[in-house]
């Protein structure tokens, strides 16, 4: 049996309805006699979820005991078993309880795919691993379950389902995502409008762009060259002239119209001498279009229309924007120009748009050479002109007598005109052909192959050597031009290549890209290897199916003794492996810096560290003496045979020790903690544990008075190390109620929202303003004019420490009437350890 076929419900946020659209297939296939199961659903204690399950096969789950409580996960080997045809499997980013079967979900889905069984499943776009960065920057969440990004882009089929803000924020309000104690603090946190909205497009986006990827892999595997509309691509037509802004912004306004609209400027620099373009130019219209959400591309090509129609068709574009052509009237003699060409070429299935320009009709900086070397069209007009041009002449010359000489003369005019137009090869025709009819016609004896007069014959040569001659310095000044210009397409290149790699704007694969892109190769790779013995590594590639070894190469081009740059596609000419070179010079370049900026980044984490250390000494010079001098001040004074104390004197002294004695632990523990931190040696040992167990015991350092207290008992479990939470809220309490009022006491709540708790320190003090609510989290930070004695600012450095260890998070607010709040988010048991969304009855029953 083959593998199975994988389908998956994209959904942008919790309570879309991914698991009631994947149940709802599950009935249309059953009724349609499809053999399908319930591997695993979780309905949530959603009532029309649980209704959904009615009807079908539920395989049982399979119990697990971990730390004391029981919970279930997906019996796989039940599901293989049993081998259904369809097998139902939620929650596709889910973390197995520690021994299962496999740590992940989504490898228990590849042992059912590749046991031949088809599988439904659903994953939110916040689980994807490679938009772990971004769902974060949205949602100030870090999502710690994840799926690989290549399990779900190799399902057979995504669909999305989707919904809009408003109606998921009303069916939250509605109570049909969370229970009702949750909604108030879901809708004003994580299921705000913005952050919905944020999310909902990153799932349009990934979509489309998977959606994007199979067009153009269905339309190589079925070779369809004829363009789709499916997205608006439209390509702008650069020439280097001053008219290419005012075209890229018009590209990009008509992109505009059209949803998902794509602008691609390209400059194609020709062999046979171009244009003068200038390479200013260049860089500020691929600046302009880059900041206009564009994208520049460089080519070289012959043929500018054939060319351009090609990278077009290449891209799947729908549109095509030229300038109107900036030749002057007498020029158009010469031909149609790129304008008429691409847009006679084009088809039905591309529209071009020739756009009016400040520069229309004003001539172009030098001349333009066309064709290769004199092009296809001047050769064949030279043969033209060198073999019915003597014919011509004479049949006139028949009818006028003009003389020998002034016979020779026009003969070699049209030699010279051959010449000129052709090249070589037609004007030594035209002369070889002019002489023999000057020699028949026109030189004594007449119709004859013979020559009576000697000075004749001296006459001819010289008209053949110099219609040799002028040939030769054409065909020569042809391919002086042709190098020339070849010459100078391949340092715009290289003028490209080098500004983008010393503004350290190219990775590795832009440049490979850009490699592939120029020489029209199929993929790049490049290689290298420790040694001669070693195997060959991928340092980067482009492209589908590159090279793992310089030998499978259609080019190699070597860089140094153990770096090697692959391409495949077809062979390059000799001429082109010289950019070539420099390009895979380059790509070493590129490489070596990004592993400096590597090093330069260890260095500079150990460069922090060095100061850490010596701010560390610093605060040891005075802030621990001021307590030691204390201590040993007091106890001089008791062991002092001079002075009687009181008992009075001697418990205030005996106090004053013990003041000192808690000063020197706190700041100490500060300290090494804050060295730990640094140093990256704090491990956070995660269990499950309620807070009530561990938020009381951290206010033993602050008068009992001094704070009051609110953690509901029906809180879910987090997931924490209880040691760091205590000490990282200790820290954030005793800073608060140092800052409060006299006689307000500090206020510590807790409350859950989705899959974490917020635990709020809420003082009434003088507050922090916004500039400085991160500052005041760096070490060696007292905010204000807090005096030395009052520490030595690492407390809530340490606290926010603590929180990121345990996969928290530790911000400052402003307190509604004044004040600070301190907010301190945990991951519930369920974030780390369990099933996101094991009810907490079930919990509490285990």
């Amino acid at each position: 049996m083959g593998r199975g076929r994988l389908r998956i419900y994209l959904g942008a946020a919790p309570g879309v309805g991914k698991t009631y659209a994947m149940l709802s297939e599950a009935h249309r296939r059953a009724e349609r006699g499809t053999d399908c199961v319930v591997a695993f659903v979780e309905h949530h204690d959603r009532p029309r979820t649980e209704v959904m399950l009615h009807g079908l096969e539920q395989i049982p789950r399979r119990e697990l005991a971990y730390r004391g409580s029981a919970f279930t996960e997906m019996d796989v080997d039940a599901v293989l078993a049993r081998r259904p045809r369809v097998a139902l499997v939620d929650e596709l980013a889910h973390t197995n309880i520690p021994g299962s079967r496999n740590a992940k979900r989504w490898q228990d889905v590849e042992e059912l795919l590749a046991a031949g069984i088809d599988v439904i499943s659903t994953v939110n776009i916040q689980h994807l691993e490679s938009l772990g960065d971004v769902v974060e920057s949205i949602t100030g969440v870090r999502q710690q379950e994840t799926v690989p990004d290549e399990v779900v882009r190799r399902a057979d089929q995504i669909e999305l389902v989707d919904m809009s803000p408003q109606a998921l924020r009303r069916r939250m309000a509605h109570g049909n995502i969370y229970q009702p104690d949750k909604v108030d603090a879901a809708l004003s946190n994580y299921f705000r409008p913005g952050n919905l909205t944020a999310l909902r497009e990153l799932a349009l986006l990934w979509v489309a762009d998977r959606v994007d990827e199979y067009l153009r892999a269905y339309r190589g595997e079925h070779r369809v060259s004829k363009i789709w509309g499916s997205r608006e691509r439209i390509v702008v037509g650069l020439t280097g002239g001053p008219e290419g802004r005012t075209l890229i912004r018009r590209a990009v306004r008509l992109a505009e119209k059209g949803a998902g609209g794509e602008v691609l400027a390209v400059y194609i620099a020709r062999s046979d001498g171009l244009t003068s373009a200038s390479p200013k130019e260049l860089a500020v219209q691929r600046t302009l279009v880059e900041d206009l959400g564009g994208t520049f591309h460089h080519v070289v090509g012959d043929d500018i229309p054939a060319a351009l129609l090609a990278f077009a068709r290449g891209v799947n574009a729908t549109q095509i924007v030229l300038g109107s052509s900036r030749r002057k009237t007498w020029q158009y003699v010469f031909g149609p120009g790129v304008g008429a060409t691409v847009a006679r070429e084009s088809g039905p299935d591309l529209d071009v748009h020739i756009v009016t320009h400040d520069e229309v009709a004003k001539g172009r900086g030098l001349p333009v050479a066309r064709g290769a070397r004199l092009g296809r069209a001047r050769i064949t007009w030279g043969w033209i002109v060198g073999l019915v041009g003597p014919v011509l002449l004479t049949v006139a010359l028949n009818a006028v007598d003009l003389g020998l000489a002034n016979t020779m003369l026009l003969f070699l005019t049209a030699t010279v005109a051959a010449a000129l137009l052709g090249g070589l090869f037609p004007a030594l025709a035209s002369a070889a052909f002019g002489s023999l009819l000057l020699n028949y016609f026109f030189s004594p004896p007449l119709h004859r192959f013979t020559i009576a007069d000697p000075k004749n014959i001296v006459a001819i040569a010289i008209f053949v050597g110099v219609a040799v001659s002028v040939a030769s310095v054409v065909d020569l000044a042809a391919r002086r031009t042709h190098q020339a210009a070849r010459l100078r397409a391949e340092s715009e290149i290289l003028s490209f290549l080098a500004g983008d790699v010393l503004r350290g704007e190219t990775s590795l694969e832009a440049l490979l890209e850009r490699v592939r892109e120029t020489f029209g190769m199929a993929s790049a790779a490049l290689l290298e290897r420790a040694s001669e013995v070693e195997p060959w590594t991928c340092a980067g590639s482009v492209g589908p199916e590159p090279c793992t070894n310089p030998d499978d190469a259609d080019v190699e081009m070597p860089v140094g003794d153990h770096m090697a740059l692959a391409l495949t596609g077809r062979v390059l000419p000799a001429e082109d492996r010289r950019v070539l070179a420099a390009f895979a010079a380059q790509a070493a370049v590129v490489l070596d810096r990004r592993r400096l900026r590597a090093e330069a980044d260890q260095a500079r984490t150990l460069a922090e560290g060095n100061r850490i250390r010596t701010a560390l000494l610093a605060a040891v010079s005075h802030d621990l003496r001021t307590p030691l001098a204390g201590i040993k001040a007091a106890v001089s004074s008791l062991r002092s045979d001079d002075v009687a104390w009181s008992q009075e004197d001697e418990a205030e002294l005996l106090a004053g020790i013990e003041e000192g004695a808690d000063r020197l632990d706190h700041l100490v523990g500060n300290l090494l903690d804050m060295s730990r931190l640094q140093t990256g040696t704090v491990t956070a040992i995660i269990r499950e544990i309620d807070l009530d167990e561990v938020v009381p015991m951290a206010l033993g350092g602050v008068p009992e008075d001094s704070v009051g207290l609110d953690i509901p008992e029906t809180l879910p479990m987090v997931a924490v190390d209880p040691g760091l939470l205590e000490r990282s809220v200790a820290n954030v309490v005793e800073n608060a109620v140092k800052y409060s009022p006299p006689g307000t006491p500090v206020f510590v709540s807790a409350s859950s929202l989705a899959d974490r708790v917020e635990v709020r320190v809420v003082d009434r003090g003088p507050g922090v303003p916004d500039d400085a609510k991160e500052r005041i989290f760096a070490p060696f930070q007292r905010y204000g004019d807090a005096p030395r004695g009052a520490g030595v600012g690492l407390g809530l450095a340490v606290a926010r420490g603590f929180a990121e260890a345990m996969g928290g998070t530790l911000n400052a607010e402003d307190t509604p009437g004044g004040g600070l709040t301190m907010v301190l988010t945990l991951r519930v048991a369920a974030d780390e350890l369990l099933h996101p969304a094991v009810p907490e009855r079930e919990r509490q029953a285990s």
